[in-house]
C-alpha cells in the first residue's frame, strides 16, 4: 500500500528517487499529456456550464483521480515512489526545505521569473515547458509575490468546522466545505497557494510546476480529514443535477470513475498521519 507522506520528512534517497521519476516522465512526453489535461479542464470548467474538474462539487474527487494516475505513472517508473505532500501551513517561507537546490528549486529571478537552481531550473536542461500559456519555455515562480501570506492552520481548521459538503448553486459562489476548501469564498485555501507560488503555477498549467502534485496531495488530506470529523456528512450533490458531477455519474475524461468510487483515500493509499477511523467508514456507507 503506497503510504504519501509529508514532504519534510522524506529522506534524502526518498528526494532523490521523486525527482528522477518526474524527470523520467518529462522526458518521455508523459508528463506534458498530464499539463495539457488539467489545462483543458481548467479553462472549460465555468460556474454557468458544465463543469467537472473545478467551481464543482467533484473538484476533490476529480483530482484524486488525476494524483492517482499520475502517482501510478510515477510508479512505473519506480515503484518505491509515492506522491509526498505539502503542508503549507507548517511550511510557510521561501526558505522551507522544499525549495532547496537538492528537491524543487527556488523562487524566480525578478526580472522574468526564471527557476534558477535545482533540477527544474531550465539550464539543467531537462525540464523545458512544452505546454505554455505564453512563449516562455522556462519554469516560472515568484514564490510570495501574488499574495504575501500562505494559508495558517487556524484558517484551514475554520473550513475543516464546516459540516456541509457543497451547496446550490453548485460553483463559485456556493456555501459549504468544498468550495470554502477550494478557495472561490472565506479563507481561500487551495487558489492562495497557487497565487502565492505564482509563475506557472497561477495558471491552467500550473501542473508544469512539480509543486502542483504536493500542494493537490495536501488538499486531498484535507478532505480526509474533513471526512474524518463529519461521518455523517455526505458528498453533495446525490442526484438530478445539472451541469455537475453527482454522487454516482462518471467523471469525464475517464468515464469510468464516479464520486462515489473516490470517497475512501484508503482504497489506494494512506497517509503518515491518518484521520479517524471514521471517515473510511462513512465514506463505505455512500456506496
Amino acid at each position: 500500500m503506497t503510504i504519501r507522506k509529508n514532504q519534510a520528512t522524506l529522506t534524502p534517497e526518498e528526494k532523490r528517487a521523486f525527482v528522477a521519476a518526474l524527470l523520467e516522465l518529462k522526458r518521455t512526453g508523459r508528463y506534458d499529456r498530464f499539463v495539457t489535461t488539467h489545462n483543458g479542464f481548467i479553462m472549460s470548467d465555468t460556474d454557468s456550464g458544465d463543469r467537472v474538474g473545478h467551481r464543482s462539487p467533484s473538484f476533490l474527487p476529480w483530482h484524486r483521480r488525476f494524483l492517482l494516475e499520475f502517482e501510478a505513472a510515477l510508479q512505473a517508473v519506480d515503484p518505491s515512489v509515492a506522491l509526498p505532500y505539502w503542508d503549507w501551513t507548517a511550511d510557510r517561507t521561501a526558505r522551507s526545505s522544499l525549495w532547496a537546490a537538492d528537491f524543487l528549486g527556488g523562487t524566480g529571478r525578478a526580472r522574468d521569473g526564471q527557476v534558477l537552481d535545482g533540477p527544474f531550473a531550465y539550464a539543467a536542461g531537462k525540464w523545458e515547458i512544452a505546454v505554455r500559456v505564453d512563449g516562455r519555455s522556462y519554469l516560472r515562480r515568484a514564490l510570495g509575490t501574488g499574495v504575501a501570506q500562505l494559508p495558517t492552520r487556524a484558517e484551514v481548521d475554520s473550513v475543516l468546522a464546516m459540516p456541509v459538503y457543497d451547496a446550490a448553486p453548485w460553483n463559485s459562489s456556493s456555501g459549504g466545505f468544498r468550495n470554502n476548501l477550494e478557495g472561490w469564498r472565506g479563507a481561500n485555501l487551495h487558489n492562495r497557494v497557487h497565487v502565492w507560488v505564482g509563475g506557472q503555477m497561477a495558471t491552467g498549467v500550473s501542473p508544469n510546476d512539480p509543486v502542483f502534485w504536493m500542494h493537490h496531495a495536501f488538499i486531498d488530506k484535507l478532505w480526509a480529514d474533513w471526512q474524518a470529523l463529519h461521518p455523517q456528512s455526505a458528498y453533495l450533490p446525490a442526484a438530478g443535477t445539472p451541469n455537475v458531477v453527482d454522487l454516482n455519474d462518471t467523471m469525464r475524461p475517464w468515464n469510468d470513475v464516479t464520486p462515489a468510487d473516490m470517497l475512501d483515500h484508503r482504497k489506494f493509499y494512506t497517509f503518515d498521519t491518518e484521520p479517524a477511523a471514521a471517515a473510511a467508514g462513512a465514506a463505505a456507507s455512500q456506496r
